[in-house]
């Protein structure tokens, strides 16, 4: 087999890619077709978070402890290809790492958590560049909080999955010449299923079998949760800078234990919208771009 054409063809592809990267961002998802369907960018952001926390729970500790919580968040938001005017889809992965101190502070408690969301909202576009949508997501999470002082009983595991409602509002304006979007989102949960043992019920207990009543249904009496998202995206050029504020605030009680969270989280990442587009092969310029956010 004759080598060397292969090579030049596969050099050639190569360089085509190279030179439309500078131009458009090449998302990992299935090109469009750009014959007369309007194109849908998928807006990503991936962004860091940092700021304080207050922690309570009684399976480990009556005592609240307080202190800091970090994190790191991917979000993708793309309008849905079957109608990309009214839907929008949402999706995002989290972690996060809280470190906690007794009023003492001569104990620490550290949580870490992980989270994906994935939901579809209904929009409508306002006048002034104003854009509403509402719509619900499903949510899972896990996590585990370690207490140094707890000999017996030094963790403590957080499992959920919740149905949520969540909407967004943005307003697509300018600081002098330089773009700017703004957006708040909120999230609540409505219902759905959590993980918690019986008080002072050994994880051993459970790891012999005593695996009875662990899973318990989610409402508002016994599982409230909000997350509230506020952010800037900056525009500069191809690529934004995404400034902000989240706040969560979460509030369970079962099987007479109690867990409390709440944190305030600066953010600061980068975001942008990115085309799928086929090697070699251009942008339409009459074709309609219908972004998720606005």
């Amino acid at each position: 087999m004759e080598l060397k054409p292969y090579f030049h063809k596969c050099l050639k592809t190569i360089a085509a890619i190279v030179v439309a990267l500078p131009a458009q961002a090449v998302d990992a998802a299935p090109p469009d077709d750009y014959s007369g369907k309007p194109l849908r960018p998928v807006t990503a952001a991936y962004t860091l978070e940092a700021g304080s926390s207050q922690l309570v729970n009684t399976y480990l500790t009556p005592l609240r402890y307080n202190g800091i919580e970090a994190a790191f968040r991917y979000e993708r938001m793309q309008a849905m290809r079957f109608n990309p005017e009214k839907w929008v889809m949402r999706l995002t992965a989290s972690i996060k790492i809280d470190r906690t101190e007794n009023p003492a502070k001569n104990a620490e408690m550290w949580r870490a958590n992980a989270e994906a969301t994935w939901g579809m909202t209904h929009r409508w576009k306002l006048p002034y560049n104003i854009t509403l949508a509402a719509g619900g997501s499903v949510g899972a999470n896990i996590g585990a909080i370690y207490n140094q002082r707890n000999g017996n009983n030094p963790v403590a595991v957080e499992a959920a999955l919740t149905l949520n409602i969540t909407g967004y509002a943005t307003w697509k304006t300018h600081i002098g010449r330089l773009p700017l979007t703004l957006r708040y989102q909120p999230i609540v949960p409505l219902t759905g299923i959590f993980f918690s043992p019986d008080y002072g019920e050994l994880f051993y207990e459970i790891y012999l079998g005593n695996d009875k009543g662990l899973i318990h249904g989610a409402w508002w009496g016994n599982y409230f949760r909000m997350e509230n998202l506020l952010t800037a995206d900056l525009h500069l050029g191809a690529t934004a800078l995404r400034i902000g504020m989240a706040q969560d605030l979460l509030s369970t009680k079962v099987n007479n234990i109690t867990t409390e969270l709440v944190s305030w989280r600066a953010i600061v990442g980068i975001s942008g919208e990115w085309l799928s587009i086929k090697p070699g092969k251009g942008l339409d310029k009459n074709a309609r771009i219908i972004s998720a956010l606005y």
